[in-house]
């Protein structure tokens, strides 16, 4: 008496639990009858829908042709279309496997919302690789007898047949429990409990229905649910890259600029050279900068050398654009002997990695009049009538000093040079590249390129330097560039900003990964010429704040802000000259902005809701000026198994004090409406309590933004 007796084994032929493990978790393998499949009854033809129609599974690029995009460590939000004919329940589970097909981890799917049909669940992939997800659309019939006994019951509407139906239905549920596994063995006790409670005709109904939908039985079935007529969906491609592809910070710098100097004897300038900039790089690590990007290292040409500000006549000893590649000397796989040797780079590399520091080197697919290209295969270029070779332009810009490649005459033998090259220069150390002008040449060849090198060197990463028209920078990202400069140098205002943030952390994010410059060489925005140093710094906090990659171009620490007349770039631009800057100095006279971009890069790495780029929420607020936005990771999809939430104020008006209100969501980091909440400022130290509604103001000339941690 009072023994427990086994229930009988599940009929032959229905579904079996299947247990919903974490992700990185080992999941235990399916057995036939848990192994889904668009349909398996006998007698009835398989079909594209499935019994449970399974629709709309995301992420997903152009119905499938490219594959999403996903680094190591990241949670990769899966959603789906689940539902089914008449009204029994429906639920859906996401499955991860691993480039070698094997399962993952697979995750329940939580309702997004009552009546949507739409569901989502985050999967972490811990590995590079190409992976696939796929949804499991399924009946639920715990879940619907549930349902309907919550109703049934207390009317008094077909009481014990209904409660013996949900015995026999949690009979199901117990029989199809896993062997040998803990939690598996605490819901089969639970689950006895019920079935019992259920058939204990001398029992209050309500009683015996209270038992079996309880807290702990939903507990038990939502870890080893019960799962009827289960239908898989498509498969989808993830390609998963180390953390670099997502999160990284980026420094310019041009080496002949570190170390030059003016020979009085000589009257001459003398470049600096790769050991000279070398003793630089501890200060690009200590602020905080994990990559350091150089523009072209190759010879200079000098048939149509530009001269100081892009002038058309260069003096015998001006140093011409870097862009500009290729000379007697040597083209793209050659060093400009100004700045040393193979020799000199190596140790340059080696330097750089000790500081923590990865190497990107730009790819400029372009060549000078005397690149060695333009007479040993003259079919690379274009031919006007006259037979001269076309030059660059970007009207109304011209680059006489620069000839397009022609990827259309001889594409197997430019296509092969320039694998060459790459993989040359991989040899030498360079782990990333900044691409030149990507949307010049054909998609195509990109597509080829990046997947060829990736193949055998996977932890290479492409940056595209495309400002272009939107459809060709997102299909340069999806074909496979890992990183991708965006439009933020030209938004300025908080409508832009929100409107243009909301694009890239949307569905942009399964295939973009925007990295915020807030200047370049090319570029000195007018907001940056006129805004004076508050505006370097909140420009700052935004680019470091709201995407995961960001970078800067040597000069912005200095608040370098002085344009060349009529022209959105520097005077005395750097692309043509020689540029020493007194570093220290800048520093030990207070006029340098590094101890703040230092702070800014080291809270990112301190907080890993900013590593992410899914996660922004704005906040109203009472100005204009003021743009109030959160960053969110819940501690399920944080590496560091704790939640971590960031929440930013930044005054935009560069040029006055603004105050107002910012009208917080908590629901947006997890917090209750009326939950006050403590917030530090990572930037100042300053600690205060937050609620809904909350009183900011900023003087841009002392802190233009507030940076909080959510406690």
């Amino acid at each position: 008496m009072g023994t427990k007796q086994p229930f009988p084994s599940a009929a032959p032929g229905t579904a079996g639990a299947t247990p919903v493990t974490a992700p990185g978790s080992a999941a235990p393998a399916a057995s036939a009858s848990e192994r889904p499949v668009r349909s398996r009854r006998p007698g009835i033809p398989a079909t594209a829908v499935g019994r449970i129609p399974v629709l709309g599974v995301t992420p997903e690029v152009d119905g499938g042709r490219w594959p999403a995009r996903a680094v190591v460590g990241e949670a990769v939000p899966v959603r789906a279309t689940v539902f089914r004919d008449g009204h029994d329940a429906v639920a859906a589970t996401a499955v991860l496997r691993r480039p070698d097909g094997t399962e993952h981890s697979r995750a329940r799917m939580a309702s997004m919302g009552p009546g949507l049909d739409r569901y989502v669940a985050h999967l972490t992939p811990d590995e590079p690789g190409p992976w696939t997800f796929t949804v499991e659309g399924w009946a639920d019939p715990c879940e619907t007898w549930r349902h309907a006994a919550e109703i049934k019951v207390p009317a008094g509407l077909d009481v014990d047949l209904v409660l013996a139906e949900g015995a026999a239905v949690l009979r199901r549920a117990w029989a199809g429990l896993p062997a040998g596994e803990p939690a598996a063995d605490a819901a089969r006790r639970v689950l006895s409990d019920a079935v019992r409670a259920l058939r204990d005709a001398s029992a209050d109904p309500l009683a015996r229905l209270a038992v079996a939908t309880g807290d702990d039985v939903l507990a038990a079935l939502a870890r080893f649910p019960l799962r009827d007529l289960v239908s898989e969906g498509p498969v989808r491609c993830l390609r998963v890259e180390r953390e670099r592809a997502l999160f990284s910070a980026w420094y310019e710098m041009f080496p002949r600029s570190e170390g030059a100097h003016w020979d009085t004897a000589a009257g001459r300038w003398v470049s600096g050279t790769f050991r000279t900039a070398a003793d630089r790089l501890p200060a690009i690590a200590a602020m905080g900068f994990d990559i350091v990007y150089l523009p072209p290292i190759h010879p200079i040409g000098r048939v149509n050398r530009k001269g100081p500000n892009n002038s058309l006549q260069a003096g015998p000893m001006d140093p011409g654009s870097p862009w500009a590649i290729g000379s007697a000397e040597g083209g793209h796989d050659a060093v400009h002997p100004d700045l040393g040797d193979a020799e000199d780079f190596a140790h340059f590399v080696e330097r750089a990695r000790e500081a923590g520091l990865e190497v990107a080197l730009d790819l400029a697919l372009q060549c000078a009049p005397d690149h060695p290209w333009t007479t040993e295969h003259p079919e690379w270029f274009t031919v006007r009538v006259d037979g001269s070779i076309a030059h660059a332009e970007n009207p109304p810009k011209k680059y006489q000093d620069i000839y397009p490649l022609n990827f259309d005459v001889d594409p197997g033998g430019l296509y092969a040079e320039v694998r060459r090259i790459v993989e040359l220069w991989i040899s030498r150390g360079v782990t990333v590249f900044r691409v030149d002008n990507p949307h010049t040449k054909p998609v195509e060849f990109w597509e080829w390129l990046i997947a060829s090198i990736n193949a055998e060197h996977p932890e290479v990463l492409f940056l595209a330097e495309a400002f272009t028209r939107p459809a060709m920078m997102a299909t340069l990202a999806k074909v496979g560039f890992q990183q991708s400069y965006t439009y933020f140098t030209w938004r300025t205002t908080k409508a832009e900003l929100t409107e243009y943030l909301t694009e890239l952390s949307g569905d942009k994010a399964d295939y973009m990964r925007p990295n915020f410059w807030p200047n370049t060489p090319d570029i000195l925005h007018a907001f940056l010429q006129h805004g004076g140093p508050p505006a370097f710094r909140l420009r700052a906090v935004l680019a470091a704040t709201t995407v995961p990659s960001w970078g800067m171009y040597a000069g912005y620490e200095l608040y370098e802000h002085v344009p060349r007349p009529g022209a959105e770039e520097y005077l005395d631009n750097e692309k043509y000259q020689y540029r020493p800057r007194d570093w220290e100095g800048a520093e030990r006279e207070g006029r340098s902005l590094a101890p703040f971009v230092a702070r800014l890069n080291a809270v990112r790495r301190e907080h890993p809701a900013l590593q992410r780029l899914r996660n922004i929420a704005f906040h109203p607020t009472s100005d204009d000026s003021l743009l109030a936005y959160s960053r969110h990771l819940p501690a399920a999809q944080s590496p560091t198994g704790r939640e971590d939430t960031v929440l930013v104020v930044v005054n935009l008006d560069p040029h006055q004090v603004r105050e107002g209100m910012v009208y917080v969501d908590p629901a947006a980091f997890g917090r209750a409406p009326d939950q006050p909440y403590p917030v530090d400022d990572v930037l100042t130290g300053q600690a205060w309590t937050w609620g809904r509604d909350n009183y900011v103001r900023l003087d841009p000339s002392h802190e233009p933004a507030h940076v909080f941690h959510v406690r």
